[in-house]
């Protein structure tokens, strides 16, 4: 008897443990005329995006003061520069210059020697 109680307990145990973690997936409701859906952004510095691992996101704001290469460009921020790769489609038609305030989405790019930011989109100010 003893047996059955201590197995019925522990069933009990690892069964409310398993129901108190579940959450279901709830997904965000998406409008196709967009809206708000979360929080704030997370802004990240220069400096920041230099100590993170490859491929965080991240967003940062600042200017883009330089072309350097076909895709590469230099942006920089109050706490320093770096490189970032903006794909043509991902001007999504904008016009930046050097004096424009931007937002740069997208992914750390770590490698040996240097950290770039892959960018997903611009979004000007």
């Amino acid at each position: 008897m003893k047996k059955i109680s201590v197995m019925a307990m522990v069933c009990a145990v690892v069964a409310g443990a398993a129901h108190a973690d579940f959450q279901p997936n709830k997904p965000q409701p998406t409008s196709p005329m967009g809206g708000f859906v979360g929080g704030a952004e997370n802004v990240v510095t220069v400096s920041q995006v230099k100590e993170m691992r490859d491929d965080t996101p991240v967003i940062v704001q600042g200017n883009i003061v330089q072309r350097m290469g076909d895709e590469d460009y230099l942006f920089e921020d109050s706490t320093g520069s770096i490189t970032v790769e903006i794909d043509r489609k991902d001007w999504r038609g904008q016009t930046v210059s050097p004096s424009d305030t931007v937002k740069l989405y997208g992914e750390v790019d770590s490698g040996l020697f240097k950290t770039e930011i892959d960018v997903d989109y611009v979004e000007k100010m």
